[in-house]
């Protein structure tokens, strides 16, 4: 960065945001191996705020590459870039008041906790979507596990890359024997519970 590049701070700050969408912002940050379910339960979120008249969106990982960080590969560099670009991506939903669901195997520790730093105490909520490896690779929706056990994949979380499970996740939901609406009701409740949501949605 040179030292002509200044932030502009808006006339419509994150408070009055807030106050008009009738809720906080923060983020939840889903993590966990391809196929644990955190695309679908945060899309199953997401459908479920938004119903309630909140300001939500779900950066999905796929999703990103498919733009933003179209240009990335899967070495652990690129891993860790892709984490910083969408971690200040997040941060700006964040300050514009909307409920930010990430989706994203981020298998390394260090790049969750980066993304944690960036935002203010209490914006950021690890949710960790525990599933063994074994089911997750039944399910394999992609087909990549497959692919990685022939070796036509390089760097894959799991098989021939390392994933780095939370050690202490805000939250943690067992997505390989819950139900999507089992999952709901629990983030739910725990959104609930943090005063993050209101006790009456």
């Amino acid at each position: 960065m040179t030292n002509n590049v200044f932030w502009h701070a808006s006339q419509v700050d994150r408070q009055m945001r807030e106050t008009r969408n009738k809720h906080k912002s923060f983020m939840l940050w889903f993590t966990g191996l391809s196929g644990s379910g955190k695309s679908s339960i945060a899309y199953a979120i997401e459908d479920k705020l938004f119903k309630l008249g909140s300001s939500v969106i779900v950066l999905d990982g796929d999703n990103i590459r498919h733009g933003l960080c179209s240009d990335l590969g899967f070495s652990k560099q690129d891993r860790n870039e892709n984490m910083r670009r969408v971690g200040e991506a997040a941060k700006l939903f964040v300050e514009s008041g909307c409920i930010v669901l990430a989706a994203f195997v981020s298998p390394y520790r260090e790049d969750r906790e980066r993304v944690r730093s960036r935002l203010p105490h209490g914006d950021f909520y690890e949710v960790y979507c525990q599933c063994e490896l074994s089911v997750c690779e039944s399910r394999d929706p992609k087909g990549l596990y497959a692919l990685a056990r022939k070796g036509e994949i390089d760097n894959f979380t799991g098989i021939s890359a390392p994933y780095e499970a939370p050690i202490k996740p805000d939250m943690v939901i067992n997505s390989g024997v819950m139900s999507i609406d089992e999952e709901v009701d629990l983030i739910f409740s725990r959104l609930k519970a943090k005063g993050l949501i209101s006790s009456q949605d």
